[in-house]
C-alpha cells in the first residue's frame, strides 16, 4: 500500500512526524506538505503563482502553498501513480463541528477525496498536545481496517482523537459533525507602527454536543470517526428556490 501523508502545520510538525513513522511501518509512504503552517486554509488553492516542491534533509517533501495545494501537485503531477490512501495530520488541536469548513487538515484529506482516493483527516484534540503517539495508532487502525474491505467508492473520514495515553481510550465511535455557537468577535489592537489591527476571534461555544456527535464522543475519551461528504446542495430548499423563479 502507498499512503500519501501532509498536513495543515507544516512540514516541520511534530504530528506529521509521528504521523509518518507509524505509517511507515505499515506502508510505503510519500510526505508532501507545506512549508509553513497554513491552518485555517481550508481548500483554497494557489492560482496566482506558480508552486515550488522542495526536500527537506529527513525526505519529507514541502510546498510554498496550502494543504490542498500539496495533495494535488503531489497526485497529479509528482507522483509516478497514484496513492492509495491520503492521510492528513495529525493536527495540533481539534477539527470538531463547524470548524471542519475552514480546516486545512480537512481540506488535504478532501482533496484525495476529490481526486478520487479514499482519504482520512487526523487531529489530537486537546491543549497540551502530549500524546500524537495514541492518535497515530488510531491512523494505523483505520488503514489497517481500510485494507481488509472491499471498497466500491471512495470515502473521507474525519478523525479525532482524545489526547490521553492510547490505554486511557475508550475506543472509537463513528459519529456526526456537533455544532458551536456563531464565532466571538474579532479582537481590536494597534500594531508598533501605531495602526489599527484585528484578530479573528475564538470559536464560538458548543450548541449541539449531545449524543452521536464528535463533541460528545471526545467527552467520553473515544476517537470519534466521522463521515464527510462534499455536496453542498441544501435539497429541503430546491423547491422554494424555484418557487422563486417561477419554475
Amino acid at each position: 500500500m502507498r499512503i500519501l501523508i501532509s498536513n495543515d502545520d507544516g512540514y516541520f510538525a511534530p504530528g506529521l512526524a509521528c504521523l509518518a513513522e507509524h505509517l511507515a511501518r505499515i506502508a510505503d509512504i510519500v510526505v508532501v506538505a507545506p512549508e509553513r503552517d497554513r491552518s485555517g486554509s481550508s481548500n483554497s488553492l494557489t492560482l496566482d503563482r506558480p508552486l515550488k516542491l522542495s526536500r527537506a534533509a529527513n525526505g519529507f517533501h514541502y510546498v510554498n502553498g496550502t494543504p490542498t495545494d500539496c495533495v494535488h501537485l503531489a497526485v497529479t503531477g509528482m507522483l509516478d501513480r497514484q496513492p492509495d490512501m491520503v492521510v492528513s495530520g495529525i493536527n495540533s488541536g481539534a477539527n470538531m463541528g463547524d470548524d471542519t469548513i475552514y480546516s486545512g487538515t480537512v481540506a488535504a484529506a478532501t482533496e484525495g477525496f476529490l481526486l478520487g482516493i479514499p482519504s482520512i483527516a487526523v487531529s489530537l484534540a486537546g491543549k497540551e498536545l502530549a500524546y500524537y503517539e495514541t492518535a497515530a495508532r488510531i491512523a494505523v487502525e483505520l488503514v489497517q481496517r481500510f485494507a481488509r474491505q472491499s471498497h466500491s467508492h471512495p470515502w473521507l473520514l474525519n478523525v479525532n482523537v482524545p489526547d490521553v495515553p492510547y490505554d486511557q481510550l475508550h475506543g472509537m465511535e463513528v459519529t456526526r459533525l456537533g455544532k458551536r455557537h456563531k464565532a466571538e468577535p474579532v479582537v481590536k489592537a494597534s500594531n508598533p507602527h501605531g495602526e489599527t489591527v484585528y484578530w479573528v476571534g475564538a470559536a464560538g461555544k458548543v450548541q449541539d454536543a449531545g449524543a452521536g456527535t464528535d463533541f460528545y464522543a471526545l467527552a467520553q475519551q473515544r476517537a470519534s470517526i466521522t463521515p464527510l461528504q462534499i455536496d453542498l446542495t441544501q435539497y429541503n430548499q430546491l423547491d422554494a428556490v424555484r418557487g422563486w423563479l417561477g419554475q
